[in-house]
């Protein structure tokens, strides 16, 4: 685990010995359990573990769409009790309206009131958004007529226009081809450069955490816990090349091992018990 930062930019965002537990006709069932660390302003963590061992869980709570059972999750000290308009959210099925033109779902965030801006102010964003995410020749298209990459580009257009310190992003290229999905990598790091959030990424994809992240959350199988924090020793910018560097493949492996563990642990828990006479 890495040695906790002395100094260095605030904590914005933090897990207090968060537990979280859901009715079930079996009884109590744990999903995350005593979850602590904290998340730094301008930090990128990437949270990675088996397929539902509570990593959206945890995303849920710090959006405010989730309570803990137990613990707190802190936002600059204050216990979150909702959602907020500081934090954007960005989930694997696109989180675009259909209904609207590309135009029309980058502005709707400005129109409601906790981040509603005069109408030449609000063209005048939409306008950047378009252009920032190569979807200026489509404003006036509609949702089904755009690629799988192109939605998911309007949907991070979308959380971004509202200004959001935080971004949280909940597979948000799992559905994506490989050449896309690399593509849209690139284009979120190109877009944090110039503007700078403090991120939260849950991924099933090694590669994917190391090339994004400055730091990786390792979690268990259910119910979530702490395996390892690893600190990803890559500054920024970055650019493909860092996938051929010899520290990229012993971090990728190591990692890669943890997560491995928590498959098979997690598996041993789906086994059905057997009873002998």
């Amino acid at each position: 685990m890495s040695a906790p930062v002395v100094g260095g930019p605030p904590v914005r965002v933090r897990f207090e010995n968060v537990s979280l537990e859901f009715g079930s006709p079996r009884g109590p069932l744990r999903v995350v359990e005593d979850v602590s660390y904290d998340i730094r302003e301008g930090d990128f963590v990437a949270v990675i573990g088996p397929s539902g061992c509570g990593k959206t869980t945890m995303m849920n709570m710090l959006a405010g769409f989730q309570a803990p059972t137990s613990g707190r999750v802190l936002l600059d000290g204050t216990p979150i009790s909702g959602p907020g308009p500081e934090r954007g959210v960005i989930f694997q099925e696109y989180g675009v309206f259909p209904w609207l033109t590309v135009e029309e779902n980058i502005a709707f965030g400005l129109k409601l009131r906790a981040n509603r801006v005069p109408a030449g102010e609000r063209r005048e964003i939409v306008r950047r958004y378009l252009d920032l995410m190569g979807l200026s020749a489509f404003a006036q298209a509609y949702p089904k007529h755009l690629s799988g990459g192109m939605r998911q580009r309007l949907a991070i257009a979308r959380a971004y226009a509202v200004k959001p310190q935080f971004l949280l992003m909940d597979e948000p290229f799992g559905a994506l081809d490989a050449q896309t999905r690399s593509n849209m990598q690139n284009l979120l790091l190109d877009i944090l450069a110039v503007e700078r959030k403090t991120v939260m990424l849950i991924t099933h994809s090694v590669e994917e955490a190391i090339y994004l992240a400055s730091r990786i959350v390792v979690v268990t199988a259910r119910p979530a816990r702490i395996r390892e924090i690893v600190d990803v020793p890559f500054g920024y910018p970055r650019d493909e090349a860092i996938h051929e560097r010899p520290e990229f493949g012993e971090l990728r492996s190591h990692i890669r091992d943890l997560v491995m563990d928590e498959y098979r642990a997690q598996q041993d828990q789906a086994r059905p018990v057997s009873f002998s006479d």
